[in-house]
């Protein structure tokens, strides 16, 4: 028998049978919450978001860089006026329907999106039309010119705007999408989802990805496991427990307490992230009532907060944590030093500080809500420190729901903890800490400063990134001077995984395109 033959029938043999089905590669993550709101425009949540990046997709998208990179489109020009932005989508962009992506589509995306959305609004307010010219094609006409079209397409800020089938889009954007339908790397089917267990979406084998490579949300999105599964954990002691006993691959928020122990363990790995990717907490002050009312009072209680001591009360390793003065998100393309911010945090200055203002001993409510970690407790933290510097402090214990219930409120309370997603505060567009306009921020006990809408118009108006930072810097010098809200400190929360999983993104929004399981 000849060899050639010889090998052929032993490959036959070792070859499985006609109809046999391999087995499925199947992902299982636990990620921060369970996925409840599925419309992606309908919550501003970050597990909405996180849901919209599987499931959809967008026009551009940021690399780990920070610079905007298309996604959908697949080319654009811009007129010498910078009036006119005509955008052409890329080939092979399908919905999981079958049907094609079209301009029109996308044009009914964005308006429906910028309905929902501060930063979308703002593109909105001058943009004269939004048109498609052809299936492929959409135009842009702005009144005046605006230095921040790509980056509001672009941005991850939630919500995202993600692109859905125009009937869908035609839906009121204060009410619901009736079904889920998007373009992105996974499939989303209402039959594979048991509410309040878990919840599979199946590799979309019709996308057709881009050629680039992988850069954090940008280039190709290859995905290379067949399905992922996303399960409900009540906590995360018990979902780090699973992960070690390999019933699951992946847990977006591994518990401080737990890291060391994760770390130690041959069969696990702690993914950390820098920058945006961080979180960043801060201070929020109620301005409508005394003592907070006085820029001065204010800014004795900015003295006082030691933002590594917030740090280390939290526990945090110093590999995922560091003191950050920025605004802006130290990392980020927006970030610039705060030579403003104060150096000397010692409780004597403060002190002394304090008894040169107005104050006269009124009491200052802090809320410290117990069941988020880090704002509880930098809350217990600063109300010590306050007293001790000489205000009259009443810490009050509160969950979180009650806290949003009662901060809505202009009386009642005068000072809370907060931390947020930089990927979300580092632009002065969709700072949640400063953007306010004069108008509606006095409800909420927020303050304002005259001078600041004008400068948020003048940040959107720059032409390029370094005219956009130096008008940035200018917004900073303000809120520090006003001490509008004071960061208590930059940090990450990691993820774990096991270490039969590879091309992990290190990425505060879960990516699991590129993740192969072995």
């Amino acid at each position: 028998m000849p060899r050639w033959l010889r090998i052929a029938l032993l490959c036959l043999a070792l070859a499985p049978p006609p109809g046999a089905a391999r087995a499925e590669t199947v992902l299982r993550a636990v990620l921060e919450a369970e996925i409840v709101t599925l419309d992606p425009y309908f919550s501003p949540a970050y597990i909405t978001r996180t849901f919209g990046y599987m499931v959809f997709d967008t026009l551009f998208a940021p690399d780990s860089r920070g610079d905007f990179q298309p996604q959908m489109v697949g080319s654009w020009a811009v007129s010498d006026d910078r009036l006119t932005w005509r955008f052409t989508l890329r080939e092979g962009l399908r919905f999981h329907d079958g049907a094609p992506v079209t301009a029109a589509d996308v044009v009914a995306s964005l308006r429906r999106w910028s309905q929902r959305s501060a930063l979308g609004g703002r593109l909105m307010a001058v943009t004269a039309s939004l048109e498609a010219a052809d299936a492929k094609t959409f135009v842009l006409t702005l009144r005046e010119p605006y230095g921040l079209v790509i980056d509001t397409l672009g941005t991850t800020s939630s919500p995202t705007p993600f692109i859905m089938p125009e009937r869908l889009a035609r839906t009121p954007a204060m009410q619901a999408v009736p079904e889920i339908v998007g373009s992105g790397p996974f499939v989303y089917s209402r039959a594979d989802h048991r509410t309040g267990d878990r919840m599979l979406l199946r590799r979309n084998a019709a996308y057709v990805p881009r050629s680039e490579p992988t850069d954090f949300l940008a280039g190709a999105k290859v995905v290379k496991v067949d399905a992922l599964e996303i399960r409900v954990v009540p906590d995360g002691a018990t979902a780090a427990a699973a992960l070690q006993r390999g019933e699951v691959d992946y847990m977006q928020y591994a518990p401080f307490d737990l890291i060391p122990a994760q770390q130690r363990d041959r069969n696990l790995r702690v993914l950390g992230f820098t920058g945006p990717h961080m979180f960043i907490g801060h201070y929020r002050f109620n301005f409508v009532q005394k003592p907070f009312d006085d820029p001065a009072i204010r800014r004795v209680a900015q003295m006082v907060v030691d933002q590594q001591e917030v740090l280390d009360g939290l526990g945090l390793d110093r590999r995922f944590s560091e003191p950050c003065d920025s605004f802006f998100i130290c990392g980020s393309p927006f970030a610039t030093p705060n030579p403003a911010a104060p150096t000397d945090h010692a409780i004597e200055a403060a002190r002394a500080a304090l008894r040169a203002t107005g104050y006269r001993g009124e009491p200052v409510v802090v809320m410290a809500a117990q069941d988020l970690e880090a704002p509880r407790v930098a809350a217990t933290i600063i109300a010590d420190r306050l007293k001790r510097a000489g205000f009259n402090v009443d810490l009050q214990a509160v969950d979180w729901g009650t806290l949003l219930q009662r901060r809505a409120s202009r009386s009642g309370w005068n000072l809370y903890a907060v931390h947020a997603l930089g990927l979300d505060l580092q632009s002065p567009l969709t700072n949640s800490v400063i953007n306010f306009t004069c108008q509606d921020s006095p409800g909420a006990g927020f303050g304002c400063d005259q001078r600041l809408p004008p400068l948020f118009a003048e940040f959107a108006r720059a032409p390029t990134r370094e005219a956009q930072r130096a008008v940035a810097d200018r917004i900073q010098a303000v809120v520090t001077a006003q001490a509008m809200g004071v960061p208590f400190g930059q940090f990450a929360q990691p993820a774990a995984y096991r270490a039969n999983l590879t091309g992990l993104i290190p990425s505060a929004i879960p990516i699991f395109w590129q993740v192969e399981k072995k």
